[in-house]
């Protein structure tokens, strides 16, 4: 049905339309004006109301009632037809079946004559609607309608075996039938006699009840309504007229009121009495909880609240003590809103509010210090730097004072083993003018009892808010802990430093006298900072391993000491990068003929794999430079070899296992030789040397650059420089001279100036250069090499022609026993004579011109015989039945050391012996042989 149009005065709620006058809406709902008779009828059936529902429900109620007795009435009566017909139809046919005319006629000749008149008279006496009686096969006898004489019956045609009563639906409504058998003395039966009526016939007795019941149902529905009415009238001026919706919502509101706020409230009525307080107004002025009822002055009140409560004045925020608490209160009088005289009054707790406050400065420091401690905890990978980042955010913002131990593993990069027993004192920080008793390095042990052993073992922070009353405590190092509370710590929490599932250390937050003890709420947040920190000590642990690692590979793979020269005085520096372990090296190499080899290399990149791979490259040119090649000549198989490693790098089986290349390698090689001063030079992709003159003039060479290693394509071309006796070679890594803030043309003038002074040796060169150019932010390595020049003195080195005649052999022998012994080295003489002697031999058998005998006198004795054939003699052990094949095996047996070299003419064989005597044999008899096998094969 279409909605009444809303006008002042109506309010429209869950669909309908609830009727207001304008000063109820002012007063939430509630109309206390008269109402006129008419009106008030008009409210009584207004569904919406309560009264109105109350009123139709309890008349839908009576209407029911009225309705189910009338059913049940018509129920019953139709039950009780029913029965009557059976038992009328059951006598009927009973006393048909039991007469004995019924028996006699039906073993008569002629049942049909006698027993129809029967049957007709009695449907006509008894008011039936059938009676059948047919014989024992079915054949009936009686029938209403005569032309079924005679003929069977359908259905079943037995006799039955006792009296029998069916209901049945026919044509003319519900119906009862009753068979009963006619049986002879013996009890064989007969026939049967069959009666028929429809209810119908019986229900009209109860058809002439109804209007006596529907009367009676009337009268009760009038008195159940007006009764109705008396109640619902009475509720309508209880109610006022409200909905359900409406009166829920004042309840809800009425129940919020004095349970959900966090406020109390008070009612007191004019008479003084305490009408209503809820549950939070009973904590706050700590009243019984039978207080209602009850006057004011008689409640455990102080007297101002009292005072204030019986008076007539208002109040806003007035702040009372009551208790222990401060309360602010508010008073309202409530007579002219309505309702009855009286005041109302609310209640606030201003000291909880306070409370609620604090706590908040609080959690809003810590949350400030959790974010300082995410963004100042970590910021190096360092673990000392690390652990004093942590002492520093928690002081003073958490702790007075605040120590880190940690374990000694996790100081050197490993894996903590076991429970933490001792540990080293990593950082420590305390409010101004405090002084530790244990400095930031040492040692300190923890008993079983200890904060610090429980917190490590558990896993979880241990509180001793009270440390006079921490018996383990004091007990387990008594001295230390005297001297503690002499210093007035007084409350400590001892949090594990635990990341990855491994305890790393200790924490220790220490309170002293002036501040306030910790509490069980102080662990969690102290759990908190401690878990940031660990992660940042974890990580920098792992960095440390890893570091400590690759800086050990690095170690290992660098020169560790440089050889004793005569040729160069050599100083080295060696820096590492900020970021970690690099890859550049640097080698001074010992080459046959006094001669000096200087490397320096670079390989792009840092860490494990940087390292590895600049071991590998020292190692080829170690290799290499044992071939005594050309420098160009040995940076092209360097260069080859980088390129297989790439090649064979990049067709790895899974793309995970393939190694990183290393093209983008450098590399400068030098080869000095002092008889001549002369030095010729290479590199590969390298910063080029620094030549220093005696005067202190600098230069830089026109080296052609290269590629860097393993590109390939472009040869590498060496040029050869004449160094005199003073000058200094300086050979580098572009981490010296070039970085983020200053590029490679103005890191070679700073060099310059740095080098550009006469009369400095290799190590003050190198300590000028870091000075110079300071390496404390570099973000690559630095490798430096300074190489002072010297020359052998011409009267150290002898050298003659050999013609290709077996009887020079002997001359030469002579001539390097007359050397020797100007030399003053005449026990060098005879093993001298006896490897130049094989050597100059075998040039003269199978070399060809020219042949050249040299001797250098250096901190070796140095043979060299050359001539003009590239075949490289081979040693081998010849057959006792040889005659020959023994020279080199001599030569091998005798010198120190021994090779091959190759010069663009030829080659040149050397050997280097003690000058002061040769290599012995290890026996005397073995020495005798191999002198008689030399003189035979010699002579």
């Amino acid at each position: 049905m279409p909605l009444p149009e809303c006008r002042p005065g109506h309010r429209e709620q869950n669909g309908g339309v609830i009727a207001y006058s304008r000063r109820s809406l002012r007063r939430g709902g509630r109309d206390n004006s008269p109402q006129p008779p008419t009106g008030r009828l008009r409210s009584l059936f207004r569904p919406r109301s309560v009264a109105g529902q109350v009123f139709l429900l309890q008349v839908v109620i009576a209407v029911l009632i009225v309705a189910a007795a009338l059913i049940a009435l018509v129920l019953q009566a139709g039950d009780d037809s029913t029965k009557d017909a059976r038992e009328r139809s059951l006598g009927i046919a009973e006393t048909l079946a039991y007469a004995p005319d019924t028996l006699k006629a039906m073993t008569g000749p002629d049942p049909p004559k006698v027993l129809q008149p029967v049957a007709e008279k009695i449907m006509k006496g008894a008011d039936v609607d059938l009676v059948v009686i047919y014989s024992k096969d079915g054949i009936r006898y009686t029938h209403a309608n005569p032309a079924f004489i005679g003929k069977p019956v359908l259905g079943a045609r037995r006799p039955p075996h006792s009296a029998i009563t069916q209901t049945l639906r026919t044509t003319q409504g519900r119906a009862v039938v009753s068979y009963v058998p006619v049986t002879r003395p013996g009890g064989q039966a007969v026939g049967t006699v069959a009666v028929a009526i429809t209810v119908q016939k019986v229900e009209s007795t109860a058809g002439r009840q109804l209007p006596v019941l529907l009367g009676t149902a009337a009268g009760a529905l009038v008195l159940a309504a007006g009764g109705t009415a008396l109640v619902s009238r009475r509720l309508l001026r209880q109610t006022h007229g409200l909905g359900p919706a409406e009166m829920t919502r004042m309840y809800d509101h009425h129940d919020a009121v004095l349970h959900a706020v966090r406020e109390g409230v008070l009612i007191v009525g004019g008479d003084g009495r305490l009408l209503l307080a809820n549950d939070e107004a009973l904590r706050l002025l700590e009243l019984p909880p039978d207080a209602e009822g009850h006057k004011v002055t008689d409640l455990p009140l102080d007297a101002d609240i009292a005072e204030l409560l019986t008076s007539e004045r208002t109040a806003s925020d007035e702040v009372h003590l009551t208790a222990d608490r401060l309360l602010a209160v508010n008073k309202r009088p409530t007579a002219p809103y309505g309702g009855y005289a009286g005041s109302v009054v609310t209640l606030r707790d201003t000291t909880e509010l306070r409370a609620l406050s604090g706590r908040a400065d609080v959690a809003r420091e810590r949350l400030k210090l959790l974010y300082d401690a995410g963004v100042k905890i970590g910021t190096t990978l360092d673990v000392w730097r690390t652990a004093q980042e942590l002492a520093d955010v928690a002081v003073p913002g958490f702790a007075d004072i605040v120590t880190v131990e940690l374990a000694e593993e996790v100081l050197s990069g490993q894996e903590p083993t076991g429970a933490i027993n001792e540990a080293r004192r990593a950082a420590v920080r305390g409010r101004p003018g405090y002084r530790s008793l244990v400095e930031v390095g040492q040692r300190l042990s923890f008993a079983p009892s200890t904060p610090q052993a429980r917190c490590a073992e558990t896993g979880r922070g241990v509180l001793e808010a009270d440390l006079m009353t921490a018996r383990k405590w004091r007990a387990a190092d008594p001295d230390r802990a005297r001297r503690v509370l002499e210093r007035g710590i007084h409350s400590l929490i001892a949090v594990p430093l635990r990341a990855r599932g491994t305890v790393l250390g200790v924490v220790d937050f220490w309170r002293c006298r002036q501040g306030e003890s910790f509490d069980e709420e102080d662990v969690p947040f102290a759990e908190e900072l401690a878990a940031r920190a660990a992660v940042a000590l974890d990580n920098a642990r792992r960095y440390t391993r890893e570091h400590t690692m690759a800086v050990t590979l690095q170690r290992s793979l660098l020169p560790r000491a440089l050889p004793e020269l005569s040729a160069l005085d050599v100083a080295y520096r060696y820096l590492p990068a900020q970021a970690g372990v690099g890859g550049d090296w640097f080698d001074v190499i010992e080459l046959s003929g006094a001669r000096v080899a200087l490397v320096v290399g670079d390989v792009v990149g840092h860490g494990l794999h940087a390292a590895a791979t600049m071991g590998r490259l020292r190692t080829a040119v170690h290799n290499f430079s044992t071939l005594d090649l050309a420098p160009d000549e040995l940076l092209g198989r360097l260069d080859d070899l980088v390129a297989r490693l790439d090649r064979g790098g990049a067709a790895g089986g899974k793309e995970g296992d393939r190694e990183e290349g290393l093209t983008g390698a450098t590399c400068l090689y030098a080869v000095y030789d002092p008889s001549s001063g002369a030095c010729s030079l290479a590199r590969a992709g390298h910063p080029p040397p620094a030549l220093v003159a005696t005067d202190g003039a600098v230069t830089f060479p026109d080296l052609p650059a290269g590629p860097p290693l393993g590109l390939g394509g472009l040869p590498f071309e060496a040029v050869e420089l004449r160094l005199p006796e003073g000058s200094r070679l300086v050979l580098y890594t572009d981490g010296l001279v070039e970085d983020r803030e200053r590029d490679i043309g103005a890191g070679l003038e700073l060099l310059r100036a740095a080098l550009a002074r006469p009369g400095r040796s290799p190590e003050q060169t190198c300590q000028a250069v870091l000075d110079a150019l300071p390496p404390d932010h570099a973000s690559d390595d630095i490798a430096l090499l300074v190489a002072r020049t010297r020359v052998l003195d011409p009267a150290l080195v002898a050298d003659w022609d050999v013609p290709r005649d077996p009887a020079a052999v002997s001359r030469v022998r002579a001539d390097v026993a007359r050397q020797l012994k100007d030399w003053a080295l005449e026990d060098a003489s005879f093993t001298t004579e006896l490897v130049l002697s094989e050597l100059v031999t075998n040039a003269i058998r199978y070399g060809s011109d020219p042949i050249h005998v040299r001797l250098l006198r250096d901190r070796k004795l140095i043979c060299e015989v050359s001539d003009g054939s590239s075949t490289s003699p081979h040693l081998r052990y010849a057959a006792t039945t040889d005659e020959g094949g023994r020279g080199l095996f001599l030569v091998a047996r005798y010198a120190e050391r021994w090779g091959t070299r190759y010069t663009p003419t030829g080659k040149v064989i050397w050997t280097e012996q003690c000058p002061h005597g040769g290599a012995a044999p290890a026996d005397g008899a073995a020495g005798e042989d191999l002198l008689d096998q030399w003189s035979d094969d010699a002579l």
